[in-house]
C-alpha cells in the first residue's frame, strides 16, 4: 500500500514590523526622490544655465556689432598711388594732410579712436544688457522660491490656527514626496496625538463632572430634608448648614469644571449677540450681593453685537461682575462699560479693591489660584471664574487681558471680533 504524502507546512510569513517613529523611513532608490535639495539645485543651476546662454548670445552680438563699427574702411585706393576717403567722418584729418609720413600718422591715430569707440559701446551695452538680464533673473527667482516655499507658507498658516484652539486643522499637503511633505505630515500625526489627547482630557472632565453631579444632589436632597424637620436640634441645624454650604460649593465647583471642559472648544453654532445686552443681565443677577456688600454698580453700555453663544458669553460677564463685586472694598463701585470698535466688540469692567500687583495678575487666570493663595479656601468662589473667562473668550476668537488700577482694584479687558 502505497505510502500517503505528509502535506507539507505552509512557509509561515514573518510578521510585519510595527512602525517606529523613531526610526528613519527607508526608501528605494532615494537618489531618485524629489527632494527640495535636488529641486533647488536643478532650479537654480537651470536658471544660471539659461542666464549664461542668454548674456553670451547678447555679448556675441554687440561684440559682432563693434567689429563691424572698428572694421569701417577709412580709405580706398582708386589706382596707382592714389587713394579716395571713403568715410570722412570717421576720420576728418585726412583731408588735411600733405605727406605719407603724416597720412600714417592720421591713420593709426584714428584706428586707435574707432577702436576706443567700439570698445566703449560694446561695455555700454552689455552694462545695458547685464542689467536688464539682473532685473529678470531677480523677478524670476522671487515667482520660483514663493512657489518653492509655498508649502511652507501652509504649514505657518495651519500651526497659527492649531495655536487658536483649532486642533481640527490639518495640512494635508499634496505634491512630491519630498522634506516639505514628510514635515508636514509629521506635524499632521503630531496634531492627531495632541487632538486625541486633549478630547480625552475633555471626556474625562465631563464625566467626571456627571458622574458627580447625582451624589451631591442626593447629598443636598438629604440635607434639606434634614434641616426641614421641626425636632431637630440647634447643633444639628447648624451642622446641617454648614454641610448644605461646603455641598453647595462643591455643585458650583462641578458645574464650573463642566462648563470649562466645554469652552475650551472653539464655538461652532454661533449667534448675533449683543455685549451690551449680556452685560445688563450679568448686573441685575449681581445686583443683590452688591447692595449687601455696599458696592455702587456703575457704567455706559453701548451696543456691541458679536457672533457667538449668548449662553457663554453671559457667563463671561456674570463672572467678571461678580469678582469685581466679591474682591472689593467697602463703598467701593463696579463699573461696566462695553463699546464697539472697528471690527471689535469690547466688554470692560473696572472696579475698586484691594492694591494687586503687576506680577500677579497672570496668576489670576489659572484655575484654582488666587491672589497670594492657591485652591478654595474661601468663601468667595471655587477659583475657577477667570480661567472659564478665558477659556470662553479664546474659544470665541478673543482674549482678556488684566491691569491694576492705581490705588487698587483691576481693570478686565474682554476684546471679541464682531
Amino acid at each position: 500500500m502505497p505510502a500517503t504524502p505528509t502535506p507539507q507546512a505552509a512557509p509561515q510569513v514573518p510578521p510585519k514590523p510595527a512602525w517606529d517613529p523613531h526610526q528613519p523611513v527607508v526608501r528605494p532608490f532615494p537618489w531618485l526622490r524629489p527632494t527640495i535639495r535636488i529641486r533647488l539645485t536643478l532650479l537654480y543651476g537651470g536658471m544660471f544655465l539659461m542666464a549664461g546662454v542668454l548674456l553670451l548670445t547678447i555679448i556675441y552680438l554687440l561684440a559682432a556689432n563693434a567689429l563691424d563699427v572698428g572694421s569701417q574702411p577709412l580709405i580706398k585706393l582708386t589706382g596707382g598711388t592714389q587713394f579716395a576717403v571713403e568715410n570722412p567722418s570717421l576720420c576728418p584729418q585726412l583731408g588735411d594732410v600733405s605727406s605719407t609720413q603724416e597720412a600714417n600718422h592720421v591713420l593709426s591715430t584714428c584706428q586707435a579712436n574707432l577702436r576706443a569707440m567700439a570698445l566703449g559701446t560694446l561695455l555700454k551695452r552689455s552694462l545695458l544688457a547685464l542689467l536688464g538680464l539682473a532685473v529678470i533673473a531677480f523677478a524670476f527667482g522671487y515667482a520660483m522660491a514663493g512657489r518653492v516655499l509655498s508649502p511652507l507658507g501652509k504649514i505657518t498658516r495651519t500651526a497659527r490656527r492649531v495655536a487658536g484652539t483649532d486642533l481640527s486643522r490639518r495640512i494635508e499637503l499634496g505634491g512630491p514626496d519630498d522634506e516639505l511633505k514628510e514635515l508636514s505630515d509629521t506635524f499632521d500625526e503630531m496634531l492627531d496625538r495632541l487632538e486625541r489627547a486633549f478630547t480625552a482630557q475633555q471626556r474625562f472632565v465631563a464625566n467626571a463632572s456627571h458622574e458627580l453631579r447625582t451624589p451631591l444632589a442626593i447629598n443636598r436632597t438629604l440635607l434639606e430634608v434634614s434641616l426641614s424637620d421641626p425636632g431637630a436640634s440647634p447643633e444639628l441645624q447648624q451642622l446641617g448648614k454648614t454641610l448644605l454650604a461646603t455641598n453647595e460649593r462643591s455643585e458650583q465647583l462641578v458645574e464650573g469644571l463642566l462648563l470649562l471642559a466645554r469652552s475650551d472648544n472653539e464655538i461652532v453654532d454661533r449667534k448675533p449677540v449683543d455685549l451690551a445686552e449680556v452685560a445688563s443681565q450679568a448686573l441685575d443677577q449681581a445686583r443683590g450681593e452688591a447692595q449687601t456688600k455696599g458696592v455702587e454698580l456703575r457704567g455706559t453700555r453701548q451696543p456691541a453685537v458679536v457672533q457667538g453663544n449668548g449662553v457663554l458669553l453671559e457667563r463671561i460677564a456674570l463672572n467678571l461682575v461678580q469678582n469685581a463685586v466679591r474682591y472689593n472694598t467697602p463703598d467701593g463701585w463696579v463699573e461696566v462699560t462695553t463699546q464697539a470698535l472697528p471690527g471689535q466688540a469690547v466688554l470692560i469692567v473696572e472696579n475698586t479693591g484691594p492694591v494687586v500687583p503687576a506680577y500677579e495678575v497672570d496668576n489670576i487666570f489659572e484655575p484654582f489660584r488666587r491672589l497670594r493663595t492657591e485652591r478654595t479656601g474661601s468663601d468667595k468662589g471655587v477659583g475657577l471664574g477667570l480661567s472659564i473667562v478665558r477659556s470662553v473668550a479664546r474659544a470665541h476668537g478673543g482674549r482678556i487681558t488684566a491691569e491694576p488700577r492705581e490705588g487698587g482694584g483691576l481693570v478686565m479687558r474682554v476684546v471679541l471680533p464682531s
